[in-house]
């Protein structure tokens, strides 16, 4: 039975994508070092991204954009980036394992949430990497083009370093609307311009 599993990062921080990646493991090329990618170092987990991605037997990683996260909310835009992953597949899996307690409802093959599920199944930490990797690249591209930000340090999470530069610089075309210090710093960014 192939299972993929699903995990997802980037729902808290105030900028960019969200992103869910979805794998199958290769029960023939285990991957040593696998757990849930906040347990693991930014080193660690830059390591074992390639290995993922060259031994697995399916891997995909897929986004829904700081305009979709606005126009769905947050939630939904997450389930949509992880039916995206799934789908992005190039082998069907028999079964999804989604880390949560939430199932997206637009999956194309049964699937089961387990909470903690980047902690108990390997295949749902590997994506938990995955994901983490490719959402930490798109903040540290980020960065380069807007280095007053500090995106590279704090990954674009509501951090007092973001807080003052969101306050100093304005928000850029990447923030999320929908968010509470973005929508406050736009209003008052709004409010200085009569």
């Amino acid at each position: 039975m192939l299972i993929c599993g699903v995990d997802e990062a980037g729902r808290g921080p105030l900028i960019g994508s969200v992103f869910a990646a979805a794998v199958i493991l290769d029960p023939a090329q285990p991957i040593a070092g696998l757990a849930d990618s906040k347990k693991l170092s930014e080193a660690r987990r830059e390591a074992l991204a390639p290995l993922i991605r060259e031994q697995a037997l399916a891997w995909c990683i897929a986004s829904a954009s700081a305009q979709e996260i606005d126009q769905l909310n947050i939630f939904q835009a997450t389930m949509l980036a992880m039916s995206r992953a799934v789908a992005g597949l190039q082998v069907l899996p028999d079964k999804a394992l989604i880390d949560g307690n939430k199932v997206p409802k637009q999956l194309l093959v049964p699937a089961e949430a387990i909470v903690k599920g980047d902690a108990k199944v390997q295949e749902i930490s590997a994506a938990s990497i995955l994901a983490k990797t490719a959402r930490d690249a798109e903040m540290i591209a980020l960065d380069a083009i807007h280095p007053q930000y500090g995106f590279a340090r704090h990954k674009g999470y509501p951090t007092a370093e973001h807080l003052k530069a969101l306050a100093e610089h304005g928000a850029l075309a990447e923030h999320r609307r929908s968010f509470g210090p973005v929508r406050l710093q736009l209003a008052a960014q709004q409010g200085s311009l009569f």
